[in-house]
């Protein structure tokens, strides 16, 4: 088969090596990327000399900034489906990184948003550095965070995943471990060598070890300083009462925060609220990847994922107008639209649920 070199692929020892080759586009993924992706880690899982694979992005910026959302956004304003096929694969990716047999190392150095978190917070061994920016910033396109998203975020300690989701706020390498995104720091210089060792590692154990030994002590976590009024604002049960204790905290740094939520799509705030919420309900990774499966596709058909692409990315006027433009015109039910079955379109991840009636 042939393929473009978007993924670039090699064996070194026992080290398979999988690498995002788009370093202009800072690595973002498309639909041939998830499949070559897909692919090589079938292909390796069956290999028996394949010890470890280890995920990389190409270029000095970052893993990845997360899907091609230009290419959604036109996608979107033609009515196509190429946008929802490409998240079935997606999300059937990230849920095999999650399950994957042998260790799956992910190097999540500089940028790492949205599907980038996608194809490495789900892995075993996750390597943050100073440079990383660990972000799922979907709200600020009129977009609900996706690819296992929820569940990372809704499993963070407190209400800082909460924060995070709904201000679109990056994480840098404290905050990411703080945060259970990522498991270990170590220093952009020393990324070369760590990739050597781990070529000449030949058990899964040695792999964890390596990684170990090359770990340091990360920067400070920015938030741990603001637990108490972020898990005391976010833990209320809509996005306008959150709002009402930012304002009313009297701490600069909330207020801040609640300033940069009101900058967001109204639809997009109140259903990734909502989803989160929901995600701690659920038992398994791929029952969440089924619910933001269904938020997906919704907000494909919405408005503000059209409107937030261009604001933001096409014409760069950062004025996106959301539709509805204000919290209090979205309803109980414009939200539980986004969580409703869709039938034979499904994704399908998780068993079905029999019930004796």
């Amino acid at each position: 088969m042939n393929h473009d070199d978007s993924v670039l692929l090699h064996t070194e020892g026992h080290l398979r090596h999988i690498t995002l080759n788009r370093p202009r586009a800072l690595n973002a993924l498309n639909h041939a990327m998830v499949l070559r992706i897909d692919e090589a880690l079938a292909e390796a899982e069956r290999d028996d000399s394949v010890i470890a694979v280890l995920i990389t992005g190409a270029g000095e910026r970052g893993l990845c900034a997360g899907g091609d959302i230009r290419s959604i956004h036109d996608d979107a304003r033609a009515g196509g489906t190429a946008s929802t096929a490409f998240w079935r694969d997606e999300y059937r990716l990230n849920a095999r990184i999650a399950r994957y047999p042998k260790p799956y190392v992910a190097i999540m150095d500089g940028i790492v948003m949205g599907g980038g978190v996608g194809v490495s917070a789900h892995g075993d061994v996750r390597v943050v550095t100073e440079r990383s920016r660990v972000a799922m910033p979907e709200t600020g396109i009129g977009f609900v965070p996706d690819v296992g998203g929820t569940r990372l975020l809704g499993s963070a300690p407190g209400e800082l995943g909460t924060h995070l989701a709904l201000t679109a706020q990056a994480a840098g390498a404290g905050d990411a471990l703080l945060c259970g995104l990522a498991d270990h720091f170590v220093p952009t210089r020393d990324l070369a060598a760590l990739t050597a060792e781990l070529a000449d590692c030949g058990t899964p154990g040695e792999i964890e070890a390596t990684v170990r030994d090359h770990a340091g002590p990360a920067p400070d976590s920015e938030l741990a300083a603001h637990r108490e009024w972020i898990d005391a604002c976010y833990r209320a049960d809509s996005v306008e009462e959150i709002l009402d204790r930012l304002d009313g905290s009297g701490v600069p740094a909330a207020g801040r925060a609640a300033e940069t939520i009101r900058a967001k799509s109204p639809t997009a705030l109140k259903v990734t609220l909502s989803a989160l919420r929901r995600a701690r309900e659920l038992d398994s990774l791929e029952a969440v990847l089924d619910q933001e499966y269904r938020t997906s596709c919704t907000a494909f058909a919405g408005a503000d994922l059209v409107e937030g692409v261009r604001a933001q990315i096409i014409d760069k006027d950062r004025s996106p107008r959301w539709s509805p433009a204000e919290l209090a015109q979205v309803t109980e039910e414009d939200v539980a639209r986004f969580f409703a079955p869709l039938g034979d379109r499904e994704l399908g991840l998780a068993p079905a649920r029999w019930t004796v009636g």
